[in-house]
């Protein structure tokens, strides 16, 4: 398994992020930026490492992603995904820990779309009785 790129992509409200992993000393690059250059919240540092840890391979791979759309936590989260899908592809063994830690399962909730006569998805105007 010699430099082999091993990928996968994730996706988290309108976030896509694709993610490419390979045998390494534990190096982040996030659209050309560090991961804490990119994602300078520790909560978000630590929710995209948490298939890594849950595996017990961290430090083990260089962590190569593109993502794009959304904002933040979409992001970060996107990423968690494709991470845990490229580690699916080094080794399926691991699919029993991936799908105990949630990392494998899609987050369908998106932002609701505005409807005609309100001022927001759900919300009304104010009621005047008179």
């Amino acid at each position: 398994m010699s430099q082999q790129i091993l990928h996968g992509v994730g996706r988290r409200k309108t976030a896509v992020a694709r993610v490419s992993i390979k045998p390494g000393k534990g190096v982040w690059s996030v659209n050309g930026k560090s991961l804490e250059n990119f994602f300078p919240r520790a909560c978000y540092q630590m929710r995209i490492e948490q298939p890594l840890v849950a595996v017990e391979l961290s430090g083990q791979f260089d962590v190569t992603v593109r993502v794009n759309g959304g904002g933040t936590t979409g992001q970060a989260d996107a990423v968690r995904m494709g991470l845990a899908r490229a580690l699916l592809a080094y080794d399926e063994e691991l699919r029993g820990v991936m799908r105990a830690g949630g990392f494998l399962t899609r987050d369908s909730r998106k932002v609701e779309r505005k409807k005609p006569g309100r001022p927001k998805a759900r919300k009304r105007f104010q009621f005047s009785k008179r």
